[in-house]
């Protein structure tokens, strides 16, 4: 009896160590995961409010001359409207040629949902409607201007000197992190 029950007290043991395997290594996938998904983020939002970039070179209060020209302003080259891809997406896009002759990407009114590793790109890709649309914009040419500042808002991403504007015809809100279009526009010239 003594020889059964040691195998019984030792085959508890085994399937005690395995399940204990098994159940570490069930944790640590489904913390990586949650770690790589970030699905916590599609329930966060941030709002950023940022204003529109002014001309660097316009004259202090009170010291323009009478008749002098007005100080340039900022001019929209083109703009669109964001339409949706993966995630509910809308707003407005304006490319904006500043007074000393640089560009920004001005995002008005944007409201999608958050996500990791959020990117915005301007593309050369045709803007899509739906499924069709999710996946185009890493297929041909296009500059990323950096992390998407918030999910809601007015915000301003700079547009790198040396960038042939004309080699681009439409602005992405895209998840590098699943390769995904979040929304789209098409630029229009304004």
């Amino acid at each position: 009896m003594t020889g059964t029950t040691t195998g019984a007290v030792s085959g508890r043991r085994r399937r005690g160590r395995v399940l204990a395997g098994v159940l570490i290594t069930a944790a640590l996938v489904l913390g990586a995961g949650l770690y790589w998904a970030q699905p916590w983020k599609l329930w966060q939002d941030s709002a950023v409010n940022e204003a529109l970039p002014t001309a660097s070179t316009a004259p202090a209060p009170g010291s323009a001359r009478p008749g002098a020209a007005p100080a340039p302003v900022p001019r929209t080259i083109s703009q669109g409207s964001l339409i949706s891809h993966e995630h509910s997406t809308t707003g407005t896009v304006k490319l904006i040629e500043l007074p000393d002759g640089s560009h920004t990407l001005r995002l008005e009114d944007l409201d999608t949902s958050s996500g990791p590793d959020l990117r915005v790109w301007l593309t050369d890709a045709p803007v899509k409607e739906g499924a069709d649309g999710w996946f185009v914009f890493d297929d041909g040419k296009h500059v990323s201007l950096g992390k998407l500042k918030g999910n809601k808002g007015d915000q301003n991403y700079e547009i790198p000197a040396g960038v042939n504007l004309a080699d681009y015809s439409s602005v992405t809100i895209w998840c590098d992190r699943f390769n995904v279009s979040f929304g789209a526009a098409a630029l229009q010239a304004a």
